[in-house]
């Protein structure tokens, strides 16, 4: 029995090994959607029972987001100039922007004065449509916790919302469901 090894089942075969590793993976893959998904449940905006929906916007737009909504869906975008996570999400819906498929309009949450969120905007190279929530109150109103968050109405009913890092492909998406 000197020739027996102590751990019987340590010399596995290749593929036992790759259907472990891969079983695990999987497993681990599954757990982090399930956190994350309800982390990202409890944390999304709730929009408002009696909500306002008219704004004026740094570029001295006119914005009834209840109009807008009614042709097709709407991403509302909130955002801060002080938001880490928020400068790598900003590019991505100025790419969304860019495509003119669908309205953006972006609320800037305790940026500073309008003077402040378009200098930040011009050194960034982003030039959506931006509402200036200088003290946070609409952020608030929509029981906002953390940027960056997105809201998207269709027929000014808030269809999804959402937070955290979203590619443009991925609002893209989301905003393509929201159309039917």
């Amino acid at each position: 029995m000197p020739n027996q090894p102590i751990y019987p089942n340590t010399h596995q075969t290749k593929p036992a090994k790759l259907r472990q590793f891969s079983k695990s993976f999987f497993s681990y893959l599954v757990m982090f959607v399930v956190i994350y998904s309800l982390i990202n449940w409890w944390r999304k905006p709730v929009m408002p029972s009696a909500p306002t929906l008219q704004f004026h916007s740094i570029q001295a737009h006119r914005i009834d987001l209840n109009r807008l909504s009614e042709q097709q869906p709407v991403l509302i975008y909130f955002w801060g100039t002080w938001c880490s996570v928020c400068r790598q999400t900003s590019p991505s819906v100025q790419k969304l922007a860019n495509s003119h498929n669908y309205p953006i309009i972006s609320v800037a949450v305790s940026s500073g004065d309008n003077q402040d969120i378009t200098q930040y905007m011009h050194q960034k190279g982003l030039d959506f449509i931006t509402i200036n929530d200088d003290n946070g109150a609409i952020f608030r109103q929509w029981q906002g916790q953390v940027t960056p968050s997105y809201v998207i109405l269709k027929n000014g009913q808030a269809v999804q919302s959402f937070t955290g890092i979203q590619p443009s492909w991925l609002l893209n998406l989301r905003l393509k469901i929201a159309s039917f």
